[in-house]
């Protein structure tokens, strides 16, 4: 017994005239009638009456109508539930991202992905890229969103959106009085960094910025992230040097100054394991370029790489 048995059967039973039926599922009638006789005698019963030219359903022919029905629905809605996930409709994706990430265009990345495609169960964990880069080998996320350096040259990577880095300064510092900063005139400036074993790209970003303008920076206070960090700048232990979409946090006692142009950039890249061929990865980043392109898509100093 085959679906399309099921499928011969039902629409004679629902149109009692194999010529109607016939035409209903596109086929010459004598096949169509050849296979539901094919189908009484797999199932050793009579599913129709045949009288005077009449079509009718036997009682087993109503039970096994029932059954046929609900076997059919299920059919079809295992092939649609199929066609969704290789669409990257349904299912599940764990994303990994950096903290700075929370911030600018990632949540409404997230937001338009939900709302698109609410039947995919999205969790979400704020890792470093480190963590990101293990977590991916282990297979406990589908997706990182990080900065490089990576250390692991194995990765798919996309690089999704360039941003300036902002210097974050306490409010009433004498450097708030100026509109942009050189990097050189934080040279005296006490910083709030990030411990290299924790954020080894970041640190090594920042210290290379420093020494390219000339100076080493002076380590007031090290912060184990970056709500911590942002505090110590509010509280006026030091300043600190940030993504520019890390200005949306608005924290209370912080002020932002951008440095004068070429401002140095950061990048966020998407990472996935080349064998994750996954078609809920492929839907995220579809939306994620999306969400770049707007014209709202990024802060308004942030720019998609092309």
């Amino acid at each position: 017994m085959e679906l399309r048995h099921l499928r011969y059967f039902a629409a004679v039973a629902e149109e009692l005239h194999f010529g109607r039926a016939a035409a209903r599922l596109g086929i010459a009638q004598p096949p169509l009638s050849q296979q539901i006789q094919q189908l009484e005698r797999e199932l050793g019963v009579e599913l129709l009456s045949r009288a005077r030219r009449r079509v009718a359903l036997t009682e087993a022919g109503r039970v096994f109508l029932r059954e046929a029905r609900e076997i059919l629905q299920r059919a079809a809605a295992a092939a649609t539930a199929a066609q969704r996930a290789a669409r990257g409709e349904t299912g599940s994706l764990a994303v990994g991202m950096v903290a700075s990430a929370t911030y600018g265009a990632a949540p409404r990345i997230f937001r338009s992905f939900r709302a698109r495609h609410p039947d995919v169960a999205v969790s979400l964990a704020v890792m470093n890229t480190g963590a990101q880069v293990a977590a991916l080998r282990a297979g406990a996320i589908q997706l990182g969103l990080a900065r490089p350096p990576f250390g692991d040259e194995t990765l798919v990577t996309e690089p999704l959106l360039h941003e300036p880095v902002v210097v974050a300064l306490p409010e009433g510092h004498p450097l708030e009085a100026r509109e942009r900063l050189r990097l050189p005139a934080l040279a005296r400036e006490p910083f709030v960094l990030f411990p290299r074993h924790q954020r080894p790209g970041w640190y090594d970003f920042v210290q290379g910025l420093c020494r390219d303008a000339g100076f080493r920076p002076v380590v007031a206070q090290e912060a184990p992230d970056l709500a911590s960090a942002m505090a110590l700048v509010a509280a006026g232990i030091g300043l600190t040097i940030i993504p520019e979409s890390v200005q949306d946090l608005r924290r209370s006692g912080v002020a932002y100054r951008p440095i004068v142009p070429p401002a140095p950039r950061t990048t966020l890249v998407a990472l996935r394991r080349p064998e994750d061929q996954l078609p809920v990865v492929d839907r995220f980043l579809a939306v994620a370029r999306e969400v770049l392109a707007a014209p709202d898509g990024g802060r308004a100093a942030a720019r998609r790489l092309r």
